[in-house]
């Protein structure tokens, strides 16, 4: 390989990639801040560009990148990247959602458990000087019904780790047949909108599950469930949401993403919506950490370059 092979790197990584491409015999270019103007002024003179869902990647930025032979994901989630105009041009696209996808799992079940049991709104109640019990009788997730809407690398991670609890799981995947198999019951939305206690979202962005988590869905779920999403913030209309919670269609809601996650941008709409949610007792909110632990951080670079081939 020849040593000037550029690689830009757009977004803070473990310190194993960076040395792991250098050894590769890649230049390699460290910039978690750039910005896409920056990203289009270099991207002639690279030969690979490894992002995150900071930056668009698309076409005008693609038609720029005259050397580009690879675009590597970390993480999982293609939708800020023009997969199909990259294809056409000959530049190998990877994800790596199997780096992070026990990490979200993980975090789907803690928000769950934290809703069930009261543990955030009783530890805030208890940081006032306040002690109720009987307010705060929580539900068991053992024996319940968790319908998983999309059964990919992190809907089946989430299912594997519900095993334990004696749950049925009700797992809807438009794009997967046959996965099926003791708690595992395969569903369609009906069925999951029918019977489930606790329905989680695992599907990527696309327009066919923009506000896939919309009034219509929230006001058929007939055993007002729990709602989860670790997903993307758009599968779920926020104000959809809100409405769902007052009208009492949903239990609560534990939302690792949102529509808009910068704070600086949020219209006045937003901004209310936001003050809403954050009031809430029965709603739990984390700023997109799901696939952030420590391990996948690691993980997430060592299955980039695997699926890289480099």
């Amino acid at each position: 390989m020849h040593s000037k092979s550029k690689v830009i790197i757009t977004a803070k990584v473990h310190e194993w990639l960076p040395a792991a491409l250098e050894k590769k015999g890649y230049e390699v270019l460290y910039e978690p801040a750039i910005s896409y103007e920056e990203l289009c002024e270099i991207i002639p003179d690279v030969e690979g560009l490894i992002v995150t869902t900071r930056l668009p990647i698309d076409k005008k930025c693609i038609d720029l990148a005259s050397n580009l032979k690879w675009i590597g994901r970390l993480g999982s989630g293609m939708e800020l990247i023009d997969v199909d105009h990259a294809t056409s041009k000959g530049i190998q696209c990877v994800s790596s959602p199997e780096g992070n996808r026990l990490a979200v799992a993980e975090h789907a079940l803690g928000m769950l458990l934290g809703l069930m049991r009261r543990i955030h709104s009783s530890f805030d109640e208890v940081k006032k000087g306040e002690w109720i019990r009987d307010a705060n009788r929580g539900i068991e997730l053992t024996g319940k019904t968790v319908g998983i809407i999309g059964f990919g690398n992190t809907g089946s991670a989430f299912a594997k780790l519900l095993e334990a609890f004696d749950v049925t799981v009700l797992a809807y995947d438009k794009y997967k047949f046959g996965f099926g198999g003791g708690y595992i019951k395969e569903a369609n939305l009906e069925q999951i909108a029918r019977y489930a206690d606790v329905v989680s979202f695992h599907v990527p962005l696309t327009d066919e599950t923009l506000y896939l988590g919309k009034e219509d869905l929230f006001k058929s779920l007939q055993q007002k469930p729990y709602i989860i999403n670790t997903s993307r913030g758009a599968v779920i209309k926020t104000s959809a949401l809100i409405y769902a919670l007052e009208q009492k269609w949903i239990t609560g809601a534990a939302l690792d993403v949102l529509e808009n996650e910068n704070p600086a941008s949020r219209s006045a709409i937003e901004k209310n919506e936001m003050e809403y949610l954050c009031n809430q007792p029965n709603v739990l909110l984390t700023p997109h950490i799901a696939g952030y632990s420590r391990e996948a951080f690691y993980k997430l670079s060592t299955v980039l370059m695997e699926k890289l081939g480099i």
